[in-house]
This record gives C-alpha cells, sequence and structure tokens, in this order.
C-alpha cells in the first residue's frame, strides 16, 4: 500500500513551507507542485499544531483568513505578505481542525474592493452551494499497486484504448431517495461492473473539479484541486479511482485550463485586480461561454495551471488528462468578430502564450508521469498537436479527431438512398487519419441542446435505426485512432442526455436495446483481442483501402493490419438495406477467412443474414489482391473477417 499524504503535521519554521527555489520557480512560471506550497496545510509552529496559510494576492493591501474557526472575524488572523516580492500572503493559525470551513478576505490597495475568496489551491470545498474551503488531509492507503505498475502497457499508443465517457451525477439516480446521484463510493462497483463486462480499456469523466453551477457540467470550474463534494470527499473520489484501478480500468479526467466562471468566490478579478485573466475582454472574456480566460502570459498562472494537472496525477493516481477546448485556447480570435481581438506580436492570431503553456505542460506531465497520456480536444487543423515538442509539436499524446466525427454523423443521418451522393464523407478521413495520433469521439457534445440521440440521429424505422447505430459503432471500431463513446450510447437511449436525470437503463429489456448492448461489448473484446486492430492506429503500415470507389452500392471495405504481418482483418460495410450477395471483395492471401463478428446477427437484433461462420477465398483476382471473396453483404450492416488455418 502507499499513501499519498501523511496524517502528521508537518514541523515547519515561522517562515512558512514556502523556500527560496519555491518563490523562484513560481515567479519563473515553471513550479508544478503549488499544491504542497500553496493553500491550507496542517503543521506544527514551536510544538502547537494549527494550519499554514499561503496565498498569491499581490495587489492586495491587506488578506486575512475567516472560517468557523473564528467567528469569520476578518480582524481575528491577518496574514503578514512576504518580503521577496513573490505577492505571497502567509501565516499559521493555532487550533484550526481537520474539516474547517474558511475563505480569504481580501482588501484592494485604494480600498474600493473588499470581497471573500475560496482558496484557489484548497483541496476540498463545501458542498454547493456553499463556496467555502475547507482543511482536509489527503492521506488514503491505496490498492492499485499491480495496476500503477502496469499501466505504461495500457496507456501506450499502441494499445487497444477504448473509453467510456461518464458524467457522474447522471449516470444512474436513485428515484426512491429523491432522484438523487450516487457517491463516489456507490457509484464504483456498478461503473466498474458495467465498463468491464461491456470492454472499455479506460473511463474518461466529465470535469470532477469543484464548480459552483451543476448545470455546467464541470465545465465551469472554480476548485481546480479539489474534486466537487456533490458526491463525496477527496478520499471518497480517491476510492471510486481506485476501484477502478483494481478492476484493470483506467481512469482520464477532463481538465479544463481554457477558462473560468465569475462567481465571485472564484478566481475573477481575485485581488481587487484581473489576476489570473487578462483585464482587457478581447483577450480575457470568453464570448461563447462568457466566463474569463486565463492569462497564460503571467509566470504565476501557469505554474499554477501545471500544478493542477499534476496534482490530479500525483495525487489521485489518474491515468491521463483530457485537455478542453484547446482550439480556444490556441486561437486570439476563437469566437471573435473583426476588431474583437488583439493580434499577437507578429500580428498573427495565433496566442504564443498558450502554445508555450500547453508545451510545457506537456513535457512536465510526460516527464513526471511518462506511463500517462494528455488528449487535446481541439477542433481545428492545427498542425502537430499530437506531436513531440522538440519536433516542433504542441506534445499531446492523442487528439480527438472531430473531422471524423462530423462527416462520419452526416453521413449516417442520410437517407441510405442519397448516401451514395456524400461517400466521400466515409473515405475522406483516411486522407488525414495518420497527420496525428487520432482518437474518435462520439461524446456528450453530440447528444446535448437539442441535437438528440446517437439513436435518434439514424434514418428509417426502428429496425433500421438499430441497424446503422450498429454500423456505425461496427464502422468506429475498425477505423484507425483509438475509441470514445458517451454513456447512454451503448444502451440506443432515445432521450437526448439530461444531467438531472439518469441513463434509461429500463431500454435493455427491449431486445433491440439489449442487442445494441451486447454488439458494443463484443466490438470491445474483438478489438482488444486483435492486434491488426488497434497496434498500428497511428500509421499507415496499419491500413489498406480494398476498394473506396463503390459509391452506388454505399459499400466499403478495407484491410486492418497488426505490426505481425500475420494479423490481417478485412471490414466490409454495406450502407444501404439492400443485402448484397456473392459481393466480390479482393483478398491479400487464400485460405479460409472466418468471419469473427457480423452487425446483422440475431444475437444483436439483426435479421441473421451473412456468411455461415467464413468463405473461402478463391484464386480470383480482384482490386489489386490475387485472390478475393464472394461475401453476402447482411442489410446496412458490418462484417469482420480474418484468415484462419481452420473453418
Amino acid at each position: 500500500m502507499t499513501r499519498t499524504a501523511t496524517t502528521t503535521p508537518r514541523s515547519i519554521a515561522e517562515e512558512g513551507l514556502l523556500g527560496e527555489q519555491d518563490v523562484f520557480l513560481f515567479k519563473e512560471g515553471t513550479h508544478g507542485r503549488l499544491a504542497d506550497k500553496l493553500g491550507a496545510h496542517a503543521v506544527r509552529v514551536a510544538g502547537r499544531d494549527g494550519v499554514q496559510f499561503a496565498l498569491w494576492a499581490p495587489n492586495a493591501a491587506a488578506v486575512s483568513v475567516i472560517g468557523d474557526f473564528n467567528g469569520w472575524d476578518k480582524s481575528a488572523h491577518p496574514l503578514k505578505a512576504r518580503w521577496d516580492g513573490s505577492g505571497i500572503w502567509e501565516g499559521f493559525v493555532a487550533g484550526v481542525e481537520h474539516g474547517a470551513c474558511y475563505k480569504y478576505h481580501l482588501v484592494s490597495r485604494d480600498d474600493s474592493h473588499q470581497v471573500d475568496k475560496a482558496d484557489p489551491l484548497a483541496v476540498c470545498s463545501e458542498l454547493p452551494p456553499r463556496t467555502g474551503s475547507r482543511i482536509w488531509d489527503l492521506a488514503y492507503e491505496w490498492g492499485d499497486a499491480e495496476w500503477m505498475a502496469q499501466r505504461r502497457s495500457a496507456n501506450a499508443l499502441d494499445a487497444p484504448i477504448s473509453i467510456y465517457e461518464v458524467h457522474l451525477g447522471s449516470w444512474r439516480r436513485v428515484p426512491e431517495e429523491d432522484n438523487r446521484p450516487l457517491t463516489y463510493r456507490e457509484i464504483a462497483p456498478l461503473l466498474a461492473e458495467h465498463v468491464k463486462t461491456l470492454g472499455f480499456t479506460h473511463v474518461e469523466l466529465l470535469p470532477v473539479m469543484e464548480h459552483p453551477f451543476y448545470g455546467s457540467w464541470g465545465y465551469q470550474c472554480t476548485g481546480f484541486f479539489a474534486p466537487t463534494a456533490r458526491y463525496g470527499t477527496p478520499q471518497d473520489f480517491m476510492y471510486l479511482i481506485d476501484f477502478l484501478h483494481q478492476a484493470g480500468i483506467g481512469v482520464i479526467l477532463d481538465w479544463v485550463p481554457s477558462h473560468f466562471p465569475n462567481d465571485e468566490h472564484g478566481l475573477a478579478y481575485f485581488d481587487g485586480t484581473h489576476l489570473y485573466e487578462h483585464a482587457d475582454p478581447r483577450q480575457g472574456f470568453h464570448p461563447d461561454w462568457k466566463s474569463a480566460i486565463f492569462n497564460y502570459g503571467r509566470n504565476e498562472v501557469r505554474a499554477f495551471l501545471m500544478s493542477s494537472a499534476l496534482f490530479w496525477l500525483d495525487k489521485y493516481h489518474v491515468d491521463g488528462l483530457r485537455v478542453d477546448a484547446v482550439a480556444s485556447m490556441l486561437y486570439l480570435d476563437y469566437g471573435r468578430k473583426a476588431g474583437e481581438w488583439i493580434p499577437n506580436r507578429h500580428g498573427g492570431r495565433e496566442n504564443l502564450d498558450a502554445m508555450q503553456f500547453l508545451r510545457t505542460l506537456n513535457e512536465a506531465v510526460y516527464r513526471d508521469h511518462p506511463d500517462t497520456m494528455t488528449v487535446a480536444e481541439e477542433s481545428t487543423a492545427w498542425p502537430m498537436v499530437s506531436r513531440p515538442t522538440y519536433m516542433g509539436g504542441l506534445g499531446f499524446g492523442m487528439k480527438w479527431n472531430m473531422g471524423w466525427m462530423h462527416d462520419t454523423l452526416k453521413y449516417f443521418q442520410q437517407d441510405p438512398v442519397f448516401r451514395k451522393y456524400h461517400h466521400g464523407q466515409i473515405t475522406f478521413s483516411i486522407w488525414y487519419a495518420f497527420t496525428e495520433n487520432f482518437l474518435l469521439p462520439l461524446s456528450h457534445d453530440e447528444v446535448v441542446h437539442g441535437k438528440g440521440s446517437l439513436i435518434g440521429k439514424m434514418p428509417g424505422d426502428e429496425w433500421q435505426q438499430f441497424a446503422n447505430l450498429r454500423l456505425l459503432y461496427g464502422y468506429m471500431w475498425a477505423h484507425p485512432g483509438k475509441k470514445l463513446l458517451f454513456m447512454g450510447g451503448e444502451l440506443g437511449q432515445r432521450r437526448e442526455w439530461a444531467h438531472e436525470e439518469s441513463l434509461e437503463w429500463h431500454v435493455l429489456s427491449y431486445p433491440l436495446h439489449g442487442g445494441l448492448q451486447r454488439w458494443v461489448g463484443d466490438l470491445n473484446r474483438l478489438y482488444r483481442a486483435e492486434p491488426a486492430l488497434h497496434d498500428q492506429d497511428f500509421t499507415g503500415d496499419g491500413f489498406a483501402w480494398v476498394d473506396f470507389h463503390d459509391a452506388e452500392e454505399s459499400i466499403v471495405s478495407f484491410l486492418r493490419q497488426g505490426k505481425n504481418p500475420q494479423d490481417t482483418v478485412l471490414v466490409v460495410c454495406n450502407c444501404t438495406p439492400m443485402p448484397r450477395s456473392n459481393y466480390i471483395v479482393g483478398v491479400p492471401r487464400g485460405g479460409y477467412w472466418r468471419e469473427m463478428l457480423n452487425s446483422d446477427a440475431a444475437i444483436y437484433g439483426g435479421s441473421g443474414s451473412g456468411n455461415l461462420g467464413g468463405v473461402d477465398a478463391a484464386p480470383v483476382a480482384a482490386q489489386g489482391h490475387f485472390h478475393s471473396l464472394a461475401l453476402n453483404l447482411p442489410p446496412l450492416g458490418i462484417v469482420y473477417l480474418k484468415p484462419s488455418a481452420t473453418a
């Protein structure tokens, strides 16, 4: 077992936890462990137990700690500004106990602004809608040593990575108890069992960092070091991660360094000045999200954000960070009209400070935790997002493939009669598929704000809708790139995602919904078992078209190939409801080709059309190969086949 912290207060001298080197690195913008130095820490000073407080507020005239330990008296415990010009205020308060609530009272230099702020470095918060910070010890006995020892292979770029995206507050609720969400500890065994049964390798949690407005889903964050108290304590959240790890499931956290809300207790206008954000709204205010934008040019802000990222990796054993809204960080004109933004020093629209921050962040993550991953949600064609910084890239491990997602959903929303006119929407992605380390997302963003559910996007009657969705998932799991599916997608949920309600678990009692869930599970199991489907996701050596020209019949066929030349999988998609008999597909070798998966199998809710377990290749040349298969292609179906020594 390992521990994240000690329960014994550290003995420190009167000058506090910060040393000269800490201050130097903080001012330089490279300190990555501010949570160990700033904030509130149980310590022992001159034989007395208490809490050492430290806060960065360089433009304040006075700072004091207020809390339930001093009756929220603004004059009871003033802090002192450090002598070194760092802008850090410090002070020791004896007798403060674990769990105590507190804030900082700040007075601006001209006395015009007085405000009570939550601690930016707090590791625990009050239950919203209360906004105070809490003194908290992060001691926890971990039981995931086996996972931590081998997770490098689970998070590697050549590993099968299939992610189940989850919003903890609405995955499952307790209707008998006023529809409350599950706690971290309650959800742990249920989520682990569900994810393991379906064969996903990782879960990705929508932001768990403390946020005042539940309806923001965590994307308007105020507590960059504190898991939300809505579902329990920090240790309860550790328990959830620990439980998932012991079940062999990785955990990725959604992390938002792009913006923050303007709530009075948060980071905005912190010390009577725009400390964390730009003062000019053309740089510091996000017009789409009505929130503040971090000033990446300020060294201390970069250190704050880098410390937040490393904190979750250090203290909570998470396996990766999905960085939200990277495009909004990279472009100075993101979401703005002409005249509403300020060009960089070269006259361009690139945010040079954000670029440097992201590079430094990724270098720090992979330096300190090389067995984890960073994933960028970057929605433009910005080059080299997932390439190393020494090559001029941003240094992310992977990037969401938003182009694939948009094109694919547009294609599948088409009536099959018209798909032949849009054939390029499912073939174009291969032209750029290997320019980045791509992850294919069907995320929460596609099932909210009136977009409907995934099953609701599919055309046709009920049977055709489910056949289309099975085909979509089959195509996605066969396409180069790692996979991500938002919760509910595996159920065929009819209603679009609602954050105040549980998923529609009851639909699994209906055959088509239950069949879809079995299909997702079998896709994941095949994906994990077949190296051809995952170990060359990011190189053209892992993919070869057989035929992408058959727009008239809306059929595509391709090969996935593993590092071992013997690992080959043939994939054929029929995107119309017309079954195709004796459809000729060229293959690279003779012998028997076993049908490993068929989305039209009866157990998935299909019609049962297929190839009776497999097909012998004939020595008849087709599509550049010396052998070919005569296949029966099921309606709105996909088949996976593999060379086999025996029938």
